[in-house]
């Protein structure tokens, strides 16, 4: 079944060059979210994007993000932000059953298209689709559906919840934070640090990007806004001496918390997997089993690519867990379950809109209500 729906995606591809030819939009043109964050390949095979992002630029200005985004619950914010998601999947589902009470072979086939479509992956949907088709007796409408994949779907997050923090938690806590352009590094390390100070905690922001100007600057808003400490260089220092300096200065203050920005794309020849190899052994030089986390920030709307980024990253460093973005800007929020079945690494954060709590702590059951 899935070997149909990718010789539909061929068709269309073939169609592109007679498309262009008479003014009709290509596959990329019609769906330019699929085609986000894929600017070209870095030395060490990362893809990476360039291009300006609109919420990172906008720090500092217009109202301050630093304060919740309305009064409205976690829930209902999880909500709204899945809502392009939540209505692909329940419309489609919905269609599957006009004029029909059983599931049969075909609608099982339309199933996968439709699970495929909405950037699930290919394994997890032939897994869901085949978890569902043993089901298939007991499902008589849509809502019978939707249970059945709901049940199956949260099976995929078993297992996959963060390790538990010691009675004794480490002083300085140390976040390497890293991702490639354009993914919200930034804006992600603002949040988390805003989190980490209404909690009544001390942070304190390294600002370990040196290669770009503006986001140690935007880093400088948001340590100001979250009432947090900032260690910066000059442009162009070396990132591992401003990572070391930034954990032995949290040291001697007593600080509870250092999150550390990195580049997520480098303007030299120098690979970017090794200079953040050489930021966590400069971090655990100052301090033993530092960096604690690594959280890799992925950019949700680059759909599957977000995956092959996953891999690279965790290959190289030894990812501890995810923050995924811009959920909101995406009708694909299937990319969540792939990437949690297929790189077993626990999502820690999603980000489903530009309010502080709108980044929120991932909840499986929650999030997986909120999808159909």
């Amino acid at each position: 079944m899935a070997l149909n729906w990718l010789k539909k995606k061929k068709k269309a591809e073939d169609k592109e060059p007679a498309n262009r030819e008479n003014g009709a939009p290509t596959t990329a043109e019609q769906y330019p979210e699929e085609d986000s964050g894929r600017q070209g390949m870095q030395e060490g095979g990362i893809l990476n994007d360039d291009r300006p992002v609109r919420q990172e630029q906008q720090a500092g200005k217009g109202k301050d993000r630093s304060r919740p985004s309305s009064r409205k619950g976690l829930f209902a914010r999880l909500k709204q932000g899945l809502a392009k998601t939540r209505k692909i999947l329940t419309s489609d589902i919905d269609d599957l059953f006009r004029g029909r009470r059983a599931l049969d072979d075909e609608m099982l086939e339309q199933l996968e298209e439709l699970l495929i479509t909405s950037d699930i992956g290919v394994r997890t949907t032939m897994e869901l689709v085949a978890a569902v088709a043993k089901k298939a007796r007991k499902i008589d409408g849509p809502e019978a559906l939707k249970q059945v994949l709901k049940e199956e779907i949260l099976k995929l997050f078993e297992g996959l919840e963060p390790e538990k923090q010691p009675a004794a938690a480490p002083k300085p806590e140390v976040v390497m934070v890293v991702g490639v352009n354009g993914v919200g590094k930034t804006t992600t390390i603002g949040k988390l640090a805003a989190k980490a100070t209404a909690e009544g905690k001390s942070v304190l922001i390294a600002a370990a990007d040196t290669f770009r100007a503006a986001a140690i600057e935007q880093l400088a808003i948001w340590s100001q806004r979250a009432g947090a400490e900032i260690i910066k260089h000059r442009e162009n220092a070396d990132p591992a001496a401003v990572a070391f300096d930034s954990v032995h200065a949290a040291m001697a203050r007593g600080t509870d918390l250092v999150l550390i920005d990195t580049a997520g794309r480098l303007h030299t020849r120098v690979n970017l997997m090794e200079e953040l190899k050489k930021i966590r052994r400069s971090v655990a030089k100052n301090l033993e089993d530092a960096p604690h986390q690594i959280l890799l920030v992925l950019d949700a709307t680059t759909g599957q690519n977000a995956l092959s980024q996953a891999k690279i990253f965790n290959e190289a460093l030894g990812v501890s867990g995810l923050v995924l973005t811009k959920l909101d800007g995406t009708a694909k929020g299937g990319i969540v379950v792939s990437i949690c079945n297929g790189l077993k690494i626990p999502l820690r954060y999603i980000g489903v809109g530009e309010g502080i709590d709108d980044l929120q702590v991932f909840d499986p059951a929650r999030f997986v209500e909120a999808l159909f």
